[in-house]
């Protein structure tokens, strides 16, 4: 089976990021929460190796902790959205038809009325801003969506002949979803697990820049964006870093979305074939 170009570029693309995440729990070069005026805006240099802040930080040590802080909280809105979402979709499409169906879809459409800017503005405004508020909000809005793609993947799978034999055999529907229906729409959910995973960094970091994301002292992409924009004429690298990691990071995603489901999906193997 040929592995997809794309999906090796992808991997090779968030592989970076995420060993960059995963060394920042061990080592980065500068502490990033101690203050250096002496320091400010320097450039380039064995010491630096891309520069300082307005702070005197160590551009390089913010980025991969920041990394850190975009991965997690966009790992963990993910799996919020799996956990909750796929048993919600499978839920509805044995109940095809039924209450609990249209309860079900008609909570994911209130949900979709109110983008995870606006959740999360609802959830500040009571606890207050924070990491944990917004992986809350991202993961919210992530429910709905893996719900709907669990549901029309399981709908396909209801009038198939092995699910009727299932059923003649005495299987109740929760043990079909889980046995039958769920092994089988399994690449469905993780590339949209992909594509959702790269939206929860650039919700992460939305919310960041606007200040209700992860709180000062802790690094993240989207605050660096917006502590750079008053001196973006003067240190443009202040923004142009931090933004150039979000893009790679997300389009490392994107391609390993894009691989995955020319890998996983037998109907484009059979077309590239």
């Amino acid at each position: 089976m040929r592995v997809p170009v794309q999906l090796i570029l992808g991997a090779i693309l968030t592989a970076v990021f995420i060993a960059a995440a995963v060394l920042s729990f061990v080592w980065v070069p500068h502490d990033v929460t101690a203050l250096n005026i002496a320091a400010k805006l320097q450039p380039p240099s064995a010491t630096y190796p891309l520069g300082t802040d307005h702070f005197g930080r160590d551009i390089l040590s913010m980025l991969m902790v920041g990394a850190r802080t975009s991965i997690a909280v966009a790992l963990v809105a993910v799996g919020i959205g799996l956990a909750l979402g796929v048993p919600l979709g499978l839920t509805a499409a044995a109940n095809r038809g039924h209450w609990i169906d249209d309860l079900v879809m008609r909570g994911n459409d209130l949900i979709f009325a109110f983008p995870s800017l606006v959740i999360a503005i609802l959830i500040t405004a009571v606890f207050g801003p924070s990491a944990v508020n917004a992986i809350i909000a991202i993961g919210i809005f992530n429910i709905p969506v893996f719900a709907r793609v669990a549901r029309g993947g399981a709908l396909s799978l209801w009038t198939l002949d092995y699910i009727l034999a299932a059923r003649v055999a005495g299987k109740r529907a929760a043990r079909i979803s889980v046995e039958h229906i769920l092994p089988n729409i399994a690449n469905l959910l993780i590339v949209q697990g992909t594509i959702q995973f790269s939206l929860g960094i650039l919700a992460e970091a939305g919310l960041s820049y606007v200040g209700l994301g992860a709180q000062p002292p802790t690094p993240s992409w989207g605050r660096m964006l917006a502590d750079a924009q008053t001196m973006i004429y003067t240190a443009p690298r202040l923004a142009v870093l931090p933004g150039l990691a979000i893009v790679f990071m997300v389009l490392g995603l994107n391609l390993m979305g894009d691989g995955l489901r020319d890998l996983l999906d037998p109907r484009l193997r059979r077309v590239r074939t």
